[in-house]
């Protein structure tokens, strides 16, 4: 999860975080109002919220992109436990983020097993 201070840096960032395959959804949550410290003041913002659906194990990665393109000095890049999720949609997640035929990696495995996930218990933020 991030926050972000304009709608085009959260475009910008959640397009490059799938294109990358770093997240398989983002969610775009506009008009949060952030009350926060910052160097001896109080300051309010207007900004928008970064859900990343992403496995665990990208969260290094994920925060590294972020910070990439992100313009805040000190970026707000949390992660959050899922306890549980229904079952397909936990595949989904972990499919999205490995390279597929779409990305011009066909391995010929089209028989859409998860072979990127030996135990189907990854966890995912």
């Amino acid at each position: 999860m991030t926050s972000v201070g304009t709608e085009q840096q959260a475009v910008e960032i959640s397009e490059e975080l799938i294109a990358r395959r770093l997240a398989t959804c983002v969610n775009i949550v506009p008009c949060l109002r952030s009350i926060y410290r910052w160097k001896g003041k109080i300051c309010e913002d207007t900004e928008y919220l970064l859900f990343v659906k992403t496995p665990k194990r990208l969260f290094d990665r994920v925060s590294a992109a972020i910070r990439e393109f992100h313009s805040y000095e000190l970026p707000e890049i949390l992660a959050m436990p899922i306890s549980e999720a229904e079952e397909n949609f936990h595949h989904w997640i972990l499919q999205m983020v490995e390279p597929g035929p779409d990305d011009g990696d066909d391995d010929g495995d089209s028989d859409g097993d998860d072979d990127g996930d030996s135990d189907g218990d990854e966890d995912f933020d």
